[in-house]
């Protein structure tokens, strides 16, 4: 698959009165066209200010891309004027914000609002861009797209209000699409609805797509590849059964031991002791070195260095060093081990 989007060693910092928050320190990744990947972590993790760099959102002066490569199909974002940039968003990568209400005007049309982006960037006559509007509509599943292109956002609901949004992001056919958190304003059902659809999207348009979110449950059913963020770095990177059934860094085995699962039974839920540190002043070693019960003394000397486990997995944690002491993870680690291990065995009969 070709590649569509390669960051490289992207660092973003943000100058307060407190001083310089480093932000996003040394971020690689890369997409391919088609494909979806999911970045997971904590608030406060780097997450959406990596993918507002991509979409060159960082506000300014108090917000500055420091170093590194944003190449979208080759050329780099971070140094492109804004006069440039304004040429990519919308028709090339498109977002979707976490707040549907935040994102819509509330004294213009739907159809308005989704029709002012193809005006402006492709150029077309008000027909075509309602003709296309009402399709889009139909698209993303409202119902009499005909009727509801003319109504305001207080006449949606929130999942409605949502789709609308998809539905505004897909205007100008963008090759890139982003989504920030969009489901956790909306209850459980929506969300497993609003996810069926984007999945169902991507099929039928080819978009790529990164989604950003803290729940490690919506990431199984939407992502081919998944990055966990924390402390504004990337510390573990696989596809979603490398990081769902053999996760390598403490940091995912705690991600995955807070998610509930069909067997809890009135168990007590597992959470992460302590708080991530503060990226004014980053610490030396591995940022979760504190927090974390399986550290080692060099996880507070020396930042580990990514890690490969396969040809996709790669994990940036000082127990994959030769040298490193054998840790036995949480239980409910080996538990999906254990899955994946016996469903491989069943493929195999």
């Amino acid at each position: 698959m070709v590649k569509l989007l390669e960051v490289k060693d992207l660092y973003v910092s943000f100058f307060t009165h407190a001083g310089e928050v480093h932000a996003v320190r040394g971020v690689d990744f890369e997409l391919k066209k088609g494909e979806t990947l999911a970045i997971v972590g904590e608030s406060g993790s780097g997450k959406s200010v990596t993918t507002k760099a991509v979409m060159g959102l960082i506000p300014k002066p108090s917000g500055l891309i420091k170093k590194g490569e944003i190449l979208f199909e080759g050329k780099d974002l971070a140094k492109m004027k804004e006069s440039e940039l304004q040429n990519v968003r919308g028709k090339e990568i498109a977002m979707i914000f976490q707040d549907p209400m935040t994102s819509l005007n509330p004294t213009m049309t739907i159809g308005k609002q989704i029709m002012e982006g193809m005006i402006k960037h492709q150029k077309v006559s008000k027909d075509a861009a309602l003709k296309k509007t009402i399709e889009l509509l139909d698209l993303v599943g409202i119902p009499q797209p005909e009727l509801r292109v003319k109504q305001y956002p207080h006449q949606f609901s929130g999942g409605m209000r949502q789709r609308v949004v998809i539905a505004m992001s897909l205007a100008c056919n963008p090759k890139l699409l982003i989504a920030d958190e969009p489901t956790t304003a909306l209850d459980v059902t929506i969300q497993a609805q609003i996810l069926e659809l984007m999945k169902d999207i991507q099929k039928k348009t080819g978009v790529a797509i990164i989604f950003i979110t803290h729940d490690l449950g919506v990431v199984a059913n939407v992502a081919d590849r998944v990055a966990v963020m924390y402390a504004g770095k990337i510390i573990e990177t696989g596809t979603v059964d490398d990081v769902f059934y053999n996760p390598q860094h403490p940091y995912t085995w705690g991600l995955l031991a807070s998610m509930p699962d069909m067997d809890s039974k009135g168990d007590e839920l597992f959470s992460i002791a302590g708080t991530p540190p503060d990226l004014i002043a980053p610490p030396k070693g591995d940022a979760f070195a504190a927090r974390n019960p399986f550290a080692l003394k060099a996880d507070f000397e020396l930042q580990p260095p990514m890690f490969k486990v396969s040809n996709t997995h790669y994990a940036s944690t000082w127990l994959l060093h030769p040298d490193a002491p054998e840790i036995t993870p949480p239980d409910a680690v080996l538990k999906r081990r254990n899955l994946r291990t016996k469903a491989g065995e069943n493929r195999g009969k």
